[in-house]
């Protein structure tokens, strides 16, 4: 029996008592063919002529003229933007009078969507910046990583956001590729368990019912982090095995253990195939193998890109754009983004018969959906006030602190020379041209407070004289945004590094702060707003900055601020201690300012290995048995090693022992080991599980993280760390491509890095 609706007057779809199912199906029911190819449409750059004044704020007679048919629209993209940036409380303003516009001034009255930049917070004015997704691998704290989305979440909620571009679950193999920022490293394992952490964060439950969440896209599927010559957007060329294992694995896990709601297909191809006119990508696996229910966005202008993007490069797929069109939707792509470009050409494309209306059903029904179970039917605004309240609170600058403590990796430490003791130090000179500049990194906003290493050193520093120097530069600017990179001039770098070794005659110790800048590495979309690099040597002059304090004598502590793998040999030699920071967000200058004086410990590891030049690459350590044989003239291994990272005090590992050391393939056990800080001071420790299989019918990584937990021990306490075993930390695709656990024996290895001898084996039997 049909149930009736508790609103006779009105259809279905506007029936909040029914299920989204059902009002979906009666929406779709009800819509003619330009409504439904209007909510495969997206608004970004078209916001200037389309819905708002050069101010940014809502033009309804601009709007009217615009959208004059009233057919409606998927989403808009980044309404923090308008008018060059907009504050909460004025960015909420914003999404509600659009939000107003759409549901009173289209026929169906169907709510758009509003999508935003997530990165690593809300990209945009005001929003709370923390760590890199590079250093968020560092922390190997999936907790904290939830924790952090849900508040980025809640702060792009509150503004009127429903959808963030985040997070990126690439696997990224290639140092070369100026992306590697935005990923969480370079191990399957290690992305996926943060990536869910991230979904999790961003959706909640995905009731949505406290208006405090919004969906998160996975992108970029897939296999986006290993591209030919490590330049972006290039072919990925890997095998179904590799594929399957490795890139695919972190999206799998994401959708089907994290939820994930929405996927972002990437610009790179696949065996001669561009992931968005890929229907065995797209269709045969994402939907078919793994139940994704949810829907695919188009990265920007990708599908331009199937036929040829002016000023950048073309896949030549397509003759043009109704070609591109027509391949995008074919492959299962829901919605383009970011403007309309091709899929205008949709409408004439269904009428001609190149494609049929039920295939933009399938396509639209989930983008509906999702906006029924957001409630924007029912409540789609939001308070600008709350939204003032609410971003870059300080709960919220608390928890980007954190992130940024926990991201720091100390890499080397000779002598203990940090921590720093104020009371056995007169001066300090803090030099270096990362030194007192702002560096969030890419895809960030503008947050309310951010602190440079020198301000956080003076700020901690009490009696202790702090000098100053810049030493060199690395760009002339350095922002992300600017397009042409600048190299900043010889005979000004060398004039200001004989001026800053003057000033480090005057201290006791020199902080060095060095690496890269935010156009050293980034991503780069176009032929003037490049950023990947041939080579992972310092940009510029920094080491001869480096080699001209060190002739002074001085002990230097170097704090490294980069977005990728740098080649930091002559560093490693000159410095006395190293620390990796990555980017650490708004909070910078005290988190370094904490680590150098001993305020905290530092406990992050590496989430990708560090390779002793770009010759070493590739350099991930999960690498097969034959593949590091050795190089004449040059050492083979990295200059540092995946999962390492240092600490102030000191660790013992007690002997990995197995619950039961032979098992059934279908099985499972654990391994369990003591840990006991043997140090004078509390601190963090990454335990760390891998696993080999000694023998199997096609080659097998010599080892790979398959577990991992983050303790605090204070001094002289011992904790137990229980790895679980299941098959699905064994199976891989053999010889037959079929994912299967092989009998036989497995190392598992138990330490604190991925280093041979930071780990200690225990064997497993499976029969």
């Amino acid at each position: 029996m049909k149930p009736k609706s508790r609103l006779p007057n009105k259809p279905a779809y506007l029936n909040p008592g029914l299920p989204a199912e059902r009002r979906t199906r009666d929406l779709l029911s009800r819509m003619r063919l330009k409504e439904k190819v209007a909510q495969m449409l997206c608004i970004w750059q078209q916001k200037s002529t389309t819905l708002v004044d050069e101010k940014g704020n809502f033009d309804l007679q601009k709007a009217k003229k615009h959208f004059k048919e009233r057919l409606g629209l998927g989403q808009v993209g980044r309404p923090s933007d308008a008018g060059g940036g907009r504050n909460a409380g004025e960015m909420a303003e914003l999404t509600n009078a659009i939000q107003k516009f759409f549901v009173e001034n289209s026929r169906l009255k169907i709510p758009v969507i509003f999508h935003e930049e997530c990165l690593h917070g809300h990209a945009a004015k005001d929003g709370t910046s923390f760590s890199q997704p590079i250093g968020l691998g560092a922390m190997f704290d999936p907790e904290l990583v939830r924790r952090l989305f849900e508040m980025t979440a809640e702060e792009a909620r509150v503004r009127g956001t429903h959808q963030a571009l985040t997070p990126v679950v690439d696997v990224a193999r290639e140092p070369r590729w100026g992306r590697v920022e935005e990923t969480y490293g370079e191990d399957p394992y290690l992305v996926a368990c943060m990536g869910i952490a991230a979904v999790q964060g961003f959706q909640g439950d995905a009731s949505f019912k406290d208006k405090k969440h919004i969906i998160a896209t996975l992108k970029h599927f897939a296999a986006h982090g290993q591209p030919e010559s490590g330049t972006n957007c290039a072919p990925v060329n890997v095998s179904e095995r590799l594929l399957r294992e490795v890139f695919l694995s972190t999206f799998k896990q994401a959708i089907q253990k994290g939820g994930a709601i929405s996927v972002m297909a990437s610009y790179n191809e696949i065996d001669g195939v561009p992931s968005h006119a890929n229907k065995w990508l797209l269709r045969d696996v994402l939907r078919k193998e793994w139940g994704f229910k949810g829907f695919v966005v188009s990265d920007y202008f990708a599908i331009r890109e199937l036929h040829e993007r002016p000023e950048f490069f073309g896949n030549h797929l397509a003759a043009d754009g109704k070609e591109a069109a027509a391949l995008a939707v074919k492959a299962g792509v829901n919605i383009e983004l970011p403007d309309a470009d091709c899929y205008p050409n949709i409408v004439e494309l269904v009428r001609k018969g190149v494609l049929k209306e039920s295939m933009l059903d399938d396509l639209i029904a989930p983008m509906l959906l999702w906006k029924f179970k957001l409630g924007l039917f029912e409540d789609p605004y939001v308070d600008p006030d709350a939204a003032d309240r609410i971003v870059g609170c300080k709960a919220h600058r608390e928890l980007a602190l954190q992130a940024a403590r926990e991201t720091i990796t100390l890499l080397k430490n000779n002598g203990g020379i940090a921590p720093l003791d104020p009371q056995k130090i007169n001066t300090i000179a803090v030099i270096g041209p990362n030194a007192d500049r702002q560096l969030l990194g890419g895809y960030s906003g503008q947050p309310k407070h951010y602190s440079t290493v020198l301000e956080g050193i003076r700020n901690r520093a009490g009696s202790v004289k702090v000098l100053y120097h810049e030493g060199c530069q690395i760009t002339i600017g350095g922002s992300w945004q600017q397009d042409e990179v600048i190299p900043s001039d010889p005979e000004e770098d060398r004039k200001s590094i004989a001026e800053a070794v003057e000033v480090a005659k005057q201290a006791d110790v020199v902080i060095l702060a060095v690496g890269g800048n935010e156009q050293t590495s980034r991503e780069a979309w176009a032929l003037n707003h490049m950023g990947d690099r041939a080579s992972l040597d310092l940009v510029g002059r920094q080491d001869e900055l480096i080699d001209a304090i060190a002739a002074t004598g001085k002990p230097i502590i170097a704090f490294l601020f980069n977005g990728r793998p740098i080649s930091i040999r002559n560093l490693a030699e000159k410095a006395q201690a190293i620390f990796e920071c990555w980017y650490l967000g708004q909070e910078t200058g005290q988190a370094v300012a904490e680590a150098l004086f001993g305020d905290i410990n530092p406990s992050g590891k590496l989430p990708i290995t560090i390779p002793r030049s770009a010759g070493h690459l590739p350099a991930y350590y999960n690498y097969k048995p034959a593949a590091r044989r050795g190089y004449l003239f040059d050492d083979i291994s990295p200059l540092y090693a995946f999962g390492f990272g240092l600490s102030y005090t000191t660790f013992k590992f007690g002997e990995p022992k197995l619950t039961k050391a032979v098992i059934r393939k279908n099985e499972s056990t654990s391994v369990r080991v003591e840990v006991t800080n043997t140090g004078q001071v509390q601190g963090d420790e990454v335990v760390q599980m891998y696993i080999r299989d000694k023998v199997s019918s096609v080659t097998r990584p010599v080892k790979e993280l398959k577990g991992f937990g983050r303790i605090t021990l204070g001094p002289a306490q011992t904790a137990t760390v229980i790895f679980d075993i299941k098959p699905e930390h064994l199976a891989f695709y053999d010889i037959n491509m079929k994912y299967v656990v092989e009998p036989g024996e497995f190392e598992i290895m138990i330490g604190n890095s991925s280093r041979d001898q930071d780990l200690q084996k225990v064997l497993l039997r499976v029969k």
